[in-house]
C-alpha cells in the first residue's frame, strides 16, 4: 500500500532524514520506533505532505505521490493523526468530525455510525466542544476524524502520548479491528514500547536518521528490538 524510497528531508540545513525506505502492506500495522530526535515524527510529516522532503519518492498503492500538499494526499487516501493531536477547541466534536467531509464527495457527508461505534463517548459529546474534552478523548476525537476520511493509510504520531491507560487500551482495539478489515496500511510511531510491541506486524527503527532495522515481528525478538531503540 504504501512504498517510501530513498526519502531525504531537512529543516533548513539541518538534515533530518537521510535515505529512508520503507514500505506498510494494507492490513498491517508497521511500526516506526527509534529514540526522541531520530526522524520519526519527520519521516511522517513527509508522507503526510505536511512538510517537503528534499528527495527520494514515496508511493501509495502503486501510484507516486509526487509533492502533492497534505490536503490533496488527503483526498488520496492519506489519513494523519499528528502528535499533539491538532483539532479545533473552539469547535464542537460533531464540527471537528465534519472538517474530514472536504476530502469526500457531498454524496458522503454524513458521519458513519461505525465512526460512533470505535468511539461510542464522541456521540455521548458531539455538541461539547473539542477543548472541553480530556487528552485521551481529544485523541479519539483526532483519529475518528482521519477516519472521516476513508484512508488507505493512516499515519499515527504517538497516540498513547500523555493519556491514560484505559483509553490506550481503548485505541489498541480500535487499531486491531481496523487492521482486520484489511483495507487499510497502518503506520504507527509510538515510544510506549509495550503498546507498540504488541500491535505492530513489522518494526522499522530509526537512528540518526537513517533505517538501522527493517524486519517483520517474527524476525525480531523483544530483547533485540529493545535495546535498538534504546540505544
Amino acid at each position: 500500500m504504501l512504498t517510501v524510497e530513498n526519502l531525504t528531508l531537512h529543516y533548513g540545513k539541518s538534515q533530518i532524514l537521510n535515505g529512508v525506505s520503507m514500505a506498510a502492506q494494507a492490513g498491517a500495522v508497521t511500526c516506526v520506533m527509534g529514540t526522541n530526535g531520530v526522524g520519526k515524527t519527520s519521516l511522517l510529516r513527509a508522507v503526510a505532505g505536511a512538510h517537503p522532503r528534499s528527495g527520494g519518492e514515496v508511493s501509495l498503492d502503486g501510484a507516486q505521490l509526487g509533492r502533492l500538499p497534505a490536503h490533496q494526499l488527503a483526498r488520496m487516501g492519506v489519513g494523519y493523526v499528528p502528535q499533539g493531536r491538532d483539532i479545533f477547541p473552539l469547535m464542537s466534536v460533531l464540527e471537528n468530525l465534519r472538517t474530514g467531509f472536504s476530502c469526500l464527495p457531498k454524496s458522503e457527508h454524513h458521519v458513519p455510525d461505525e465512526i460512533y461505534d470505535l468511539f461510542p463517548v464522541l456521540k455521548d459529546m458531539r455538541q461539547r466542544r473539542g477543548g472541553d474534552l480530556s487528552g485521551g478523548q481529544q485523541q479519539q476525537l483526532a483519529i475518528a476524524r482521519a477516519l472521516i476520511t476513508r484512508p488507505k493509510l493512516l499515519l499515527l504520531d504517538e497516540p498513547t502520548e500523555g493519556i491514560q491507560p484505559n483509553i490506550i487500551q481503548h485505541i489498541g482495539d480500535v487499531i486491531r479491528l481496523l487492521r482486520e478489515r484489511g483495507d487499510m496500511a497502518i503506520v504507527l510511531v509510538e515510544q510506549y514500547f509495550d503498546f507498540a510491541f504488541d500491535l505492530a506486524d513489522q518494526f522499522v527503527v530509526l537512528k540518526r536518521g537513517a533505517v538501522v532495522a527493517n524486519a517483520p515481528k517474527e524476525a525480531m525478538d523483544r530483547d533485540t528490538l529493545m535495546g535498538l531503540v534504546s540505544v
